[in-house]
């Protein structure tokens, strides 16, 4: 990947450029949006209970949500009720055959009308979590004692339900529109933003901490070092690939018919990318949302449970990425598919027959590529809390946070690239085009 490259066509190309500056305006209004803060709250009293709440579940979900949350702004949800809300879609198009009718035989049709439920469902669950919210708001207190919320009532519930909802709302129509009319995907690169306008704080805390001698040099470095040890990793990882040789018995260039044709399929070594983490994380965060605002001994108690660097955290977490790698591998990767549309080509594994035997040969790749995908992800998203509570750090420090943002980075810069392309072979073709009708009409 040539990043000097993928930049030149960033400004060379105007296509690129325009869906470019439009995903830059995009985010602005989204980190605008994340300083907006609701109202009716008592936003230094709120403060003060989120400096409590660093390196517990609501320090992580600050993160993702770039300070959205600790500030209670109209964008605290972020775009984890659209994400839990596609999961279960997912789930459900799996478990329930008519949807899953729909989503196969019904083309274009049936995917608006998922995407239409998907929607709907994110409204509902944004809807829910809001209410958790504002019902907990209203019996806060900060460390100091001063309410959360000055005046509780009717009003502020409904008011701040309302913006948490719309907020929420407006989030998903923000990453829905940077995915059609932007770079990449918008749901991901709004959670890449948020967790990037999170770093200069990060910076200035742990500046911060030395300066006050809470944290010493050698932690600092060791940090920076495991950092850039993942960072490496995940480069390697993400770029890896697994080449299955193929051969096409004839393969037809223009009109003419060539012989024996040599290519290869590409698999990728972890082919659900940051998909599987993205939706472990938003999994743990919605329960944790809920029972945290819940004053009860029970909700108390599953609150605790859930906190990074716990057992049944680390087990929980464990078990739902190894789930959705496998789980959302099965829906890009087709092996049945495969084998047929290279049997349909002309294409076949050398060694292997075509049909049955290439689906079961590619499918027992897929799997053990998928095994160590998953167990790579896992290792990334538990070790460093594992490091965090054993090194005692003040703050959240999380592997998921850096595989998001390098994942999501690569991957953009990867669709820029193969955009930039396509644009550059409908020039290059629209040229040919026009040179055929000169010449016919001359």
């Amino acid at each position: 990947m040539n990043l000097s490259k993928i930049f030149f066509n960033v400004t060379e190309v105007p296509e690129l450029r325009k869906r470019f500056i439009f995903t830059m305006l995009l985010l602005a209004v989204y980190r605008l949006g994340a300083h907006i803060p609701t109202p009716g709250i008592d936003v230094i009293a709120l403060s003060e209970f989120f400096k409590r709440a660093q390196g517990t579940v609501f320090g992580f979900m600050d993160v993702f949500s770039g300070g959205a949350l600790s500030k209670l702004t109209i964008f605290a949800l972020g775009v984890m009720p659209y994400i839990s809300s596609a999961i279960i879609m997912q789930l459900l198009t799996v478990a329930i055959p008519s949807i899953e009718k729909l989503a196969k035989e019904e083309g274009e049709y049936g995917r608006r009308k998922i995407n239409q439920y998907t929607r709907y469902g994110a409204v509902l669950l944004a809807f829910i979590q809001a209410l958790g919210i504002a019902i907990g708001l209203e019996s806060m207190k900060s460390p100091s004692g001063i309410p959360v919320v000055p005046n509780p009532g009717f009003t502020f519930m409904f008011v701040c339900v309302t913006c948490l909802t719309a907020g929420a709302t407006f989030l998903m129509w923000l990453g829905e529109k940077i995915t059609e009319k932007g770079i990449g995907n918008g749901m991901s690169i709004l959670i890449f933003a948020g967790i990037v306008a999170s770093i200069p704080n990060a910076a200035i805390t742990t500046f911060t901490l030395f300066k006050n001698g809470e944290i010493s040099l050698f932690k600092i470095i060791g940090i920076i070092s495991i950092i850039l040890a993942m960072i490496a990793a995940i480069v390697y990882i993400q770029e890896a690939e697994r080449r299955v040789p193929l051969q096409y018995a004839r393969r037809n260039i223009g009109r003419q018919a060539v012989g024996k044709y040599t290519s290869y399929l590409p698999i990728k070594l972890n082919p659900a990318n940051v998909i599987p983490i993205i939706f472990a994380a938003s999994v743990l965060m919605f329960p944790a949302t809920i029972v945290k605002f819940i004053h009860n001994p029970i909700a108390q108690a599953i609150y605790d449970a859930l906190q990074p660097g716990s057992t049944l955290y680390l087990i929980v977490y464990a078990v739902l990425i190894f789930f959705f790698t496998y789980f959302y591998t099965a829906i890009i990767f087709n092996p049945e598919e495969i084998a047929e549309n290279l049997n349909k080509h002309g294409g076949f594994i050398p060694g292997i027959r075509a049909g049955t035997d290439t689906a079961k040969y590619l499918d027992k790749i897929v799997s053990r590529l998928t095994f160590a995908g998953a167990v790579f992800l896992t290792l990334v998203a538990i070790v460093p809390l594992i490091i965090t509570q054993k090194m005692q750090l003040p703050f959240y420090f999380g592997g998921t946070a850096i595989l998001i943002v390098v994942g999501v980075a690569l991957d953009t810069l990867r669709r820029m690239e193969a955009y930039a392309l396509s644009i550059s072979y409908e020039g290059f073709l629209g040229r040919k085009k026009k040179k055929l009708k000169l010449g016919t009409g001359g």
